[in-house]
C-alpha cells in the first residue's frame, strides 16, 4: 500500500508517494549495499502486491519523451520458472531460488500510447492542452522517420534505465537481484505469449532475498575512466 502526499515546490504541487514495504531511504545502504546474487532464500515470497509497488516506483525512470516503452513479465509461478528455465542458459540457480525473475521488454510500439500519457498530463495539469498537440505532432514526425534499428536503440536505453532503478528499488525494500543477460532472446517473447516483433527482450532481474551475502567487487576509480575536456 501507499500514501499521496501533496507538496508545493517552486515549480508547482507535486505528489509524493510514500510506500509502506519499503524498508530504508538511505541512499548510501542502497547503492553500497546493493550486489548480484546468484543464490536466494526460497523460503521468502514477495507478494504481487509489493512486486506491483516496486514496479511503480521504478517505472518514474525517465524515458526519451516520456513514451515509457518498458514492459514487465514477472515470474512468480512454479509454472512459469519452468518455462524459463530452458532459456536462461547458465542462469538455474537464480531462477530455481528467487521469489520471482523479471522479464523486462521494450515495446517497439511504444508511441501507440502517447495520446493517453500526454492526454492525462494535461488532465493532471502538467502542461496545457496546447503543449500537447505542439509536441505530439512534432514527436509524431521524428518517430515515423526513425528506422527499425533507431527505434530499437532508442526504447532498449530506456529499458536499461528503468532496470537499474527497479533493483535498487528492490534493495531499498529489503531484497537483491541479479541481472542477467544470458539467455535465450530469440524465443523468450513467445514463451510467454507476447509477440516478438513488436517486444525486445533486454535483461532478466532475479529477485528475493540472498541466501548468503553477496561478494564485493572492484570498481575503477572515477579518475580513471572520466575525461574532461
Amino acid at each position: 500500500m501507499y500514501q499521496i502526499l501533496t507538496d508545493q515546490t517552486s515549480r508547482g504541487e507535486i505528489h509524493l508517494i510514500t510506500y509502506s514495504n519499503q524498508k530504508t531511504n538511505d541512499f548510501n545502504d542502497i547503492v553500497y549495499g546493493r550486489r548480484s546474487i546468484k543464490i536466494y532464500d526460497s523460503s521468502v515470497k514477495i507478494s504481487r502486491e509489493e512486486m506491483t509497488e516496486m514496479i511503480d516506483q521504478a517505472t518514474k525512470a525517465p524515458s526519451s519523451v516520456n513514451l515509457q516503452p518498458w514492459r514487465f513479465v514477472v515470474i512468480d509461478s512454479e509454472q512459469g520458472k519452468e518455462t524459463l528455465l530452458p532459456l536462461a542458459r547458465f542462469n538455474h540457480n537464480q531462477v530455481k531460488t528467487s521469489s520471482a525473475v523479471i522479464a523486462v521488454f521494450t515495446d517497439m510500439n511504444s508511441f501507440d500510447y502517447a495520446e493517453e500519457i500526454y492526454g492525462k498530463a494535461v488532465e493532471l495539469g502538467y502542461m496545457p492542452q496546447e503543449v500537447k498537440e505542439m509536441q505530439l505532432n512534432a514527436f509524431r514526425k521524428i518517430f515515423s522517420d526513425y528506422s527499425p534499428e533507431v527505434m530499437k536503440n532508442n526504447v532498449i536505453l530506456d529499458a536499461g534505465l528503468v532496470s537499474m532503478q527497479l533493483m535498487l528499488v528492490a534493495r531499498a525494500h529489503g531484497y537483491d537481484t541479479n541481472p542477467i543477460g544470458g539467455f535465450e532472446k530469440d524465443q523468450i517473447a513467445e514463451a510467454f505469449g507476447l509477440d516478438q516483433d513488436r517486444y525486445v527482450p533486454v535483461m532478466l532481474i532475479s529477485i528475493g532475498k540472498a541466501a548468503s551475502e553477496g561478494h564485493a567487487s572492484y570498481r575503477l576509480p572515477a579518475e580513471r575512466i572520466t575525461f574532461w575536456k
